[in-house]
């Protein structure tokens, strides 16, 4: 048997970075740069303003005030979008709209508020120093800065700023996909009624939508049957679109243990028993010429969403660029709302809802009980050599993919 810490950092030693490619922005997002990225125009691109108002010669409105206000003719008014070249004179005023370029001339702009509003004239009241509302050329990025830098993870406001920047592709590390395939004869898709003898199949849904969350893209195949000659044509043919594959059942000592049976003749695939409640068999390894990471997880429920969490969910986001320590990975401190006992010799992974930082369980611990597991919002990492965890203890959690706020 194994300890956690030995099966991850086998996984992660393993695992490579996908080769990066030029995307458009906006399917880049939720990829990491693979490059630094430098600004193609200048952020304002023109010197423009930042308050609806008035264009002015700050040096005409010295000592205005309510008392005594400044009267100007106002000469033009102008619109954010306008492209016309426009000066403004000694003593004169445009009316001008947040984002509209500034007349050449004026150095100030007074809010609308400091006015009387006037469309022929106006009344200003209060005096304006050089620059004030005005945005200059590039006082936010200049052109040929670099913007971004390689490792960024790009998000909304990433992306806005390469558009603005006038960035149109970038080279990125492309998010992993991921296929996911479930095995067994007792399988029947969501929406039938099953059986006696047969279940739905909600592993391979339950990891889809596990591999969504960690930002990569999932392609599923549920129901593949219990024959090895089926099974090994069906990973062969998944190869050429997958960057990882994970698989679920067929890994423990069962007769009928399809996946295993399988992949140990590869010589590719190792399995062990790893010293984890719930999810003690696992299996990895790598698969064809490009040496695809496969993960061969446990069938039930349970114990195959805490090993994607604990081993696939760290794997993903490395070779999607985005590495993290090799272990604890993306632990949140917490302590114990109640007692309860772990079993001794295997690290547990007990769900648990989190109230602020008190942790209670969620329901039932055993592996095959998906109501506790969708109650619950973490995972409480019990330390091997821990048997007893009173009220009041630390603890580490590992927060859920998917729930709110993650």
């Amino acid at each position: 048997m194994i300890s956690v810490e030995e099966h991850l950092t086998r996984i992660l030693e393993t695992v490579q970075v996908i080769r990066p490619f030029e995307q458009g922005v906006l399917d880049a997002q939720g990829c990491v740069l693979a490059e630094d990225v430098k600004a193609r125009g200048s952020l304002p691109g023109f010197t423009n303003s930042a308050m609806d108002g008035y264009a002015v010669h700050a040096a005409d409105v010295v000592g205005a005030s309510d008392e005594h206000p400044v009267v100007l003719p106002v000469v033009n008014d102008i619109a954010a979008g306008n492209t016309n070249a426009l000066s403004l004179a000694q003593g004169q005023t445009m009316r001008i709209m947040t984002g509209a370029p500034m007349p050449r001339g004026a150095d100030a702009v007074v809010a609308v508020e400091n006015t009387d509003g006037g469309v022929v004239k106006v009344a200003i009241r209060a005096a304006s120093v050089v620059g004030q509302h005005v945005r200059e050329v590039g006082e936010d990025v200049e052109e040929g800065v670099v913007v971004l830098r390689s490792g960024t993870l790009l998000g909304p406001g990433q992306i806005a700023l390469l558009a603005a920047a006038g960035v149109a592709r970038v080279r990125v590390v492309p998010r992993p996909r991921v296929v996911v395939i479930s095995t067994g004869d007792e399988l029947v898709e969501v929406g039938q009624t099953p059986r006696f003898g047969q279940i739905v199949d909600s592993n391979s849904v339950m990891l889809t939508a596990a591999v969504t969350s960690v930002g990569a893209t999932p392609y599923r195949v549920g129901g593949v049957a219990d024959d090895a000659r089926t099974l090994m044509a069906t990973l062969e043919g998944q190869l050429v679109r997958a960057d990882a594959i994970i698989t679920t059942g067929g890994v423990s000592m069962g007769a009928f243990d399809t996946v295993k049976e399988v992949l140990s003749r590869v010589g590719t695939v190792q399995f062990d028993k790893v010293a984890m409640r719930p999810g003690m068999p696992q299996g990895f390894g790598v698969l064809g010429e490009e040496q695809v990471p496969v993960f061969t997880l446990p069938g039930n429920p349970v114990s195959a969403l805490v090993s994607f969490h604990v081993f696939v969910a760290p794997a993903l986001r490395a070779m999607a660029g985005r590495p993290e320590p090799s272990f604890p990975p993306g632990y949140v401190p917490a302590v114990a709302a109640e007692p309860f006992t772990s079993v001794p010799g295997k690290m547990e992974f007990m769900r648990v809802v989190l109230d602020d930082d008190r942790a209670r369980l969620a329901g039932g611990q055993g592996s095959h009980m998906l109501g506790a597991l969708a109650a619950a919002d973490a995972l409480a990492v019990i330390p091997a050599d821990v048997t007893q965890i009173a009220e009041g203890d630390a603890l580490d959690c590992l927060p859920l993919l998917g729930r709110e706020g993650q």
